[in-house]
């Protein structure tokens, strides 16, 4: 049987991997933090926000990570990948440490990102407050 807590890490895990597989620990344990600071802004506002109240909610709401977007190409890859991916081994290695609070957040407490190559319409005029393999992000409530 599966616990709601291995849900969690398994998809937050993919998440990691579909959003940062290729930036190294470092990026893929900023994109664990920036899902971790959601979970906290939620818990701060009552137990609940717009993105969310847990590690998969947050994760799946609609249109906050690309990997999880029913239109996204690697889509049916995040949902096949397992434990014989190495970088996927890693992104649950990392998850767990995130869902048992062992993990330092290198993101100074962002709650977004994006990649260097874009500058999405919510980012504008915003203050970046870290900058980690090719993502930069944001601490920032809604």
């Amino acid at each position: 049987m599966t616990s709601i807590d291995d849900i969690a890490i398994d998809t937050l895990a993919r998440t990691i991997w579909g959003e940062a597989r290729s930036e190294g620990v470092a990026g893929m344990e900023a994109v664990a933090s920036v899902v971790a600071n959601r979970v906290a802004v939620a818990r701060a506002h009552g137990g609940s926000y717009w993105w969310g109240h847990d590690i998969a909610s947050v994760c799946r709401k609609p249109f906050q990570f690309s990997c999880w977007n029913a239109n996204d190409p690697n889509r049916a890859r995040l949902l096949a990948v397992t434990d014989s991916n190495i970088h996927f081994v890693t992104c649950l290695r990392i998850a767990r440490r995130c869902f048992y609070g062992t993990l330092a957040d290198t993101t100074h407490g962002a709650t977004h990102y994006h990649t260097v190559d874009i500058l999405p319409a919510w980012a504008k005029g915003q203050t970046p407050v870290a900058t980690i393999g090719h993502h930069i992000f944001y601490k920032l409530e809604g």
